[in-house]
């Protein structure tokens, strides 16, 4: 660093001098050189105005005066100019008699200016220095060795100093499987000799994969945190340049730099960035990509037994890396990182509570129950916001009040209070979220609704908040039909109330389809269809892999799904009418209050559904029929529709998108 530093300094001199060379060039008055005889005949004609003697005597610039007279015509002189002419001892007078006879106006400067002999070496050698000095910098850069042109080849890999706070496993809350799992690998890296004396081998690699935020860059620095390694830790994305070879080269020098450094970890994060599947692009030539990969898996397969260098990895897309990637011998272990449970929420809590100043009545065991399906960084996000709404107010602890706000900013959005709704609108909007809460209470399969509001927040104009009261990792078929009824809820509420429904629902109807297309496609869920998986078995579209292969089911077929989706459409709306009809009374009053309210939390919504009638159980693949058969829909007179422009179209949010 201190060679390039002073390489800089040298560069940025020569530039200046060459600037100041052209600067003065180009600033300089013209001089004409003219005899010595000439010179003194122009002092001779005496309108010279400033004279100047250097070197000596040998040497005699004047300043010509206004006017020149017509005999200095033939040197080509004009008033002005500047003149200088060379002394010669035998020729004429002395200068200083010449000088004194023409009588110059502004002085004669008879004092002869001395450089030193170190001056004049500095500016005679100063460009020639700077000259060397930028051949020196480049052919530095350009030689071979470490030093490899512009350092394209070296690796970009950080390594951890000492001063870095160290990560401890305790630190990792909600994911207690993957610590004990990963507690392995420290103890190989503190105690190899214990495995080696009974012939272990321990993983070359661990991949660690879960949905974004759930930790597992937090995990990878706990390892290199409790076994004090060298940690090695680059992206995925930063092998990969423009030039070819440059990948290759980063993994080769990478891998070297942490053999050296051994024991030591090498962490690459969102490794499917440069390990996804060999084969899958969509143009022909030589993949850059493709080259880096194949280097990286001849490094992990030459490790020594005796080396001990372990690589981790992390991507939120296992599905697209490439199979020779995943085999025992590179990542021999693989470790799933999902969103933590109840009491792994109730940890991550507590860990990232530390240090923040929340009241007593700030219970962190309710947080964790109303945030389902949140991961770490979510958790993590609710407790610093609850803190700005904190600092924002001017308090200091924070309550419950701004941990509720919290959860609904992370799961919504921020609230929308400068977007002021007409009468109209207003009304619209507590029925269609009135229409959710009473069809979810009124199902037998569904959780309770736990917050209904119309405040404008993020994207909705409301949402309509239902909660399980434990976690739930798969869902029965009655459990998805409520969810398509309540789902539908919003739009059913609009058509029976105001007989006009309105753009607010193409969200929840959109995720309604989603859920009934995969109780046809993939669950086994259609009688028609039958147990047959018809979507793609590798999840999300991969382009290069996926593309080329179509639908492997005839279109007769085809046309049966299409059918049976609708069919549980039509069933799911049918549902949710015959709920809201039968409890029309409590949706009106539900509507009087979110009105009134603008947001009803869990304990004044339950003393509205005490007078909820359930629906009954469904029989087979058919809904059940009410005891009491729903009267026809009769529209209730309100202020007439108005006109929806495309600016308006937002939809409201369903039970589902707020978890």
């Amino acid at each position: 660093m201190k060679r390039l530093r002073w390489s800089y300094i040298l560069l940025g001199a020569l530039v200046l001098s060459l600037v100041m060379f052209v600067f003065t060039t180009l600033s300089q008055t013209p001089v004409t050189h003219i005899t010595t005889s000439q010179g003194f005949d122009v002092l001779a004609t005496k309108t010279v105005d400033q004279v100047k003697v250097t070197d000596g005597d040998q040497s005699v610039r004047i300043k010509l005066g206004t006017t020149v007279p017509a005999t200095l015509v033939d040197y080509k002189l004009t008033a002005g100019a500047l003149v200088e002419f060379y002394y010669v001892a035998p020729q004429g007078p002395s200068v200083a008699a010449a000088v004194a006879a023409s009588a110059p106006t502004e002085g004669y400067d008879s004092v002869v200016p001395h450089g030193s002999l170190w001056q004049s070496l500095l500016l005679n050698m100063l460009p020639l220095v700077l000259v060397l000095g930028l051949l020196w910098f480049l052919m530095s850069n350009m030689q071979g060795g470490g030093n490899k042109i512009m350092q394209f080849g070296r690796s970009k890999a950080a390594l951890a100093s000492p001063d870095t706070p160290k990560v401890k496993f305790e630190d990792v809350a909600g994911c207690e499987e993957a610590v004990e799992e990963l507690k392995e690998i420290q103890e190989f890296l503190e105690n190899p000799a214990k495995f080696q004396a009974v012939g272990a081998k321990i993983p070359k690699g661990v991949l660690l994969y879960g949905p974004p935020g759930t930790g597992k860059t937090l995990l990878a620095r706990a390892v290199a945190g409790e076994a004090g390694v060298p940690f090695f830790s680059i992206s995925g994305s930063e092998f990969v340049e423009m030039f070819v070879g440059v990948g290759a080269s980063r993994v080769r020098d990478l891998f070297d730099q942490a053999k050296k450094a051994s024991p030591a970890i090498i962490f690459v994060d969102e490794i499917d960035a440069v390990g996804r599947h060999r084969g899958a692009g969509m143009g022909g030539g030589h993949d850059e990509r493709e080259q880096t990969l194949n280097q990286m898996l001849v490094e992990m397969d030459g490790f020594d037994a005796t080396t001990n260098v372990i690589m981790i990895a992390a991507t939120n897309r296992p599905d697209i890396l490439d199979p020779a990637l995943l085999r025992p011998g590179r990542f021999d272990r693989q470790i799933g990182v999902d969103a933590p449970d109840f009491k792994g929420r109730q940890k991550v809590l507590e860990v990232h509570g530390k240090g923040k100043p929340l009241s007593p009545d700030a219970n962190l065991t309710a947080i964790a129950k109303r945030t389902p399906g949140f991961t770490g960084a979510d958790l993590a996000n609710v407790l610093n916001e609850a803190a700005l709404l904190t600092a924002r107010r001017g308090l200091t602890m924070i309550g419950p009040r701004e941990l509720d706000e919290a959860i609904d900013r992370v799961i919504a959005g921020p609230q929308k209070r400068t977007r002021v709704m007409n009468d109209h609108d207003k009304s619209v909007t507590a029925y269609h979220e009135g229409g959710h809460a009473v069809v979810a209470a009124a199902m037998n399969h569904t959780d309770p609704v736990t917050k209904v509001t119309i405040l404008p927040r993020g994207r909705a104009l409301g949402y309509t908040m239902v909660m399980p009261t434990e976690d739930r990792y798969s869902k029965t078929r009655n459990q998805l039909l409520d969810n398509l009824a309540y789902a539908m809820g919003g739009r059913v509420a609009e058509e029976i109330v105001f007989g006009d429904p309105s753009t607010g629902a193409s969200n929840d109807i959109s995720q309604a389809t989603e859920i009934a297309k995969q109780m046809v496609t993939e669950y086994g869920m259609s009688p028609k269809v039958g147990s047959v998986r018809l979507a793609s078995a590798s999840g999300e579209v991969f382009m290069g892999r996926d593309m080329g292969h179509g639908r492997e089911y005839s279109e007769d077929l085809a046309a049966t799904v299409d059918i049976e989706v609708r069919a549980l459409m039509d069933n799911a709306m049918a549902e949710a009418t015959a709920a809201l009809t039968a409890n029309r009374k409590v949706l009106n009053a539900l509507a009087e209050q979110l009105l009134e309210s603008e947001t009803l939390n869990e304990s004044e919504l339950a003393v509205l559904f005490t007078k909820i009638k359930k629906a009954p159980e469904r029989t087979g693949w058919t809904s059940g029929d009410w005891s009491t058969k729903p009267s026809r829909l009769s529209r209730t007179k309100g202020p007439a529709p108005r006109k929806v422009e495309p600016k308006d179209i937002l939809a409201t949010e369903s039970p589902e998108d707020t978890v």
